[in-house]
């Protein structure tokens, strides 16, 4: 990537949505320009889990704001996530939907550990090199992610659901502050976040940080209040649960260094970065810089090169976890990448190609459960599986081809008016037909072309004579996309 290049992250939180424009320069990114907007998306949830549409709404208009921001900058250069709230919302497609309109780019909903993966590459490149052990909590609107790592590496990542908004809501829903609430808040965080006890236990870190919203709003309000700047510790968090008692309300709350719009879920906040502190034995934490944004814009980078993207090498674990045939998986995907190539019309861009091979790689991986339908075990595995690197849509899509890669193409809950899915899944499910013997085939008189929605594979006399069964094979694949509102045929002259 060229110095002076822009990126931009753009993430959906339950409380805010943030808009961070950076500027790649000798291997790091320096802020240009940041925009936040109190959009509180994790209180809009109604009983049903839906967003209500004033929810909807207040998203929709800052995410029309963010997009006039954005115009003119590339896809590659972009990537929006959204968390918890999202996660939630059943009618999460109805707002997505609208919102990559608005925005001008995808969004995408990402996992609970990926979510807490980024916020450590955002937090870590925010501190000095150092190989200490690194405790990192982030407590966010709606979930709360804790992390442990060292340098680079993320080695625990782990999401809960308790958050800032959720639980400001159910223990302060009028603003009323009371000693019992706090209690009942802290017992209630507690229970949620106990089995971090076992994987952040005190032995296992040596410094801990702390990101985004509420670890930045109590640290303010300590450091301006004459604590230590940028350090939290127990004895300023029962100064602060006293002050916010003494108060009784958010309403009469004055607190130094606090914006209004964050006294509204600062009663949550402190009553879970309490039992952070109780449960794992905190005596210091001190508030980092980084958070998700910025974890998403180091990401974008990896995801430039294939060498350093983690969804390459979370392919080849999942790979070699499910013991995968590396030799067939190879061949598969060379050849599904050779036809995908030779499309007309087609100008492939590497990243397409490289999700066409992680299904190649990856399109036998339920074969160790059951050789009997194993695309469909695969594709419960990968769209089940944690898998550091891939947004929840990307998984999904990946689970999908590898489900579509051989068999009836009706039983797909996919989009066959996405032109590049329906090259992909055509191009592999042709690769695993001429790989059916399990060894390298001749294609070199094979060749595909595209004319609006119908494809041809051309072959000749020889070949299809030297391969019959391959013939046989394709003949089917001719069946099989009837009825798709695409055609697929063979030519042999």
């Amino acid at each position: 990537m060229q110095n002076g290049t822009r990126l931009a992250a753009v993430d959906l939180g339950s409380n805010s949505f943030r808009l961070e424009i950076g500027q790649f320069d000798d291997g790091q990114i320096e802020r240009a320009e940041y925009y936040k907007e109190i959009v509180r998306q994790g209180n809009g949830l109604d009983a049903d889990r839906n967003l209500t549409p004033e929810a909807l709404q207040r998203g929709w208009d800052c995410l029309a704001r963010f997009g006039e921001r954005l115009a003119g900058f590339k896809r590659v250069q972009v990537r929006a996530v959204a968390t918890q709230t999202l996660r939630e919302a059943r009618n999460r497609d109805e707002f997505l939907a609208k919102g990559r309109q608005l925005l001008g780019f995808p969004i995408d909903v990402i996992p609970g550990r990926e979510e807490a993966r980024l916020i450590y590459q955002g937090v870590v490149h925010s501190l000095p090199q150092s190989d200490e052990r690194r405790l990192v909590i982030d407590i966010g609107g709606r979930s709360t992610e804790i992390i442990l790592g060292q340098a680079y590496d993320s080695k625990v990542t782990e999401s809960y659901r308790v958050g800032s908004v959720a639980w400001s809501m159910r223990y302060f829903p009028d603003g009323k502050f009371s000693s019992n609430a706090f209690q009942m808040a802290e017992i209630a965080a507690k229970a949620v976040l106990d089995e971090a006890v076992t994987l952040y236990s005190p032995g296992t870190w040596d410094v801990a940080y702390g990101s985004s919203g509420t670890v930045g709003a109590v640290a303010d309000a300590l450091g301006a209040a004459g604590w230590p700047t940028d350090e939290i510790t127990p004895e300023g968090l029962d100064w602060l649960l006293e002050k916010l008692l003494r108060a009784g309300s958010v309403d009469k709350l004055r607190l130094d260094g606090v914006k209004d719009d964050r006294k509204a879920v600062i009663g949550g906040g402190l009553a879970i970065l309490r039992a952070c502190f109780d449960l794992l034995e905190i005596r210091s934490m001190f508030a980092a810089e980084g958070a998700l944004r910025q974890g998403v814009l180091y990401d974008l980078l990896d995801r430039e090169h294939i060498q350093t993207d983690l969804r390459s090498k979370t392919v080849k674990r999942l790979a070699s976890k499910f013991e995968v045939n590396l030799a067939q998986s190879q061949r598969v995907s060379r050849v599904a990448r050779s036809l995908f190539q030779q499309l007309s019309g087609t100008t492939p861009v590497e990243r397409l190609l490289d999700k066409l091979d992680w299904a190649a790689q990856l399109h036998e991986v339920g074969s160790l459960i059951s050789h009997s339908e194993y695309h469909k075990h695969g594709a419960y595995i990968l769209a089940n599986a944690d898998a550091p690197g891939f947004s929840t849509p990307e998984l999904q899509r990946l689970a999908t081809l590898v489900l579509g890669h051989r068999g009836k193409l009706r039983k797909l809950e996919a989009d066959f008016e996405d032109d590049i899915f329906v090259r992909q899944l055509l191009t592999l499910r042709l690769a695993a037909i001429l790989c059916h013997a399990r060894r390298d085939p001749d294609t070199d008189d094979l060749v595909l072309e595209q004319s609006f929605r119908d494809f041809v594979l051309h072959g000749s006399p020889q070949w299809a004579a030297a391969c019959p069964q391959s013939v046989y094979l394709l003949r089917e694949e001719e069946t099989a996309w009837l009825k798709m509102g695409w055609t697929f045929s063979v030519n042999i002259g």
